[in-house]
């Protein structure tokens, strides 16, 4: 039986809401392995002067523990 731990991390990009799911994975991944999946639980921008100037999203990070 597989062991799976979940944390919650809070990504951000200038670029995309993808790019900020990519960037929680490689900073999750420098120090967790065996990532098995990533849910995306919430997302919103910061806005100035009507303009987007960041993408974020918190994100479910589940992966297996090793025994």
């Amino acid at each position: 039986m597989a062991i799976v731990k979940v944390i919650e991390v809070i990504a951000t990009s200038s670029i995309s809401f993808d790019d900020a799911v990519k960037q929680a994975v490689v900073e999750v991944s420098d120090t967790i392995k065996n990532i098995d999946s990533v849910y995306v639980k919430e997302m919103k921008v910061h806005v100035k002067d009507g303009k987007i100037t960041t993408y974020g999203c918190i994100c479910k990070v589940s992966f297996r523990v090793e025994h």
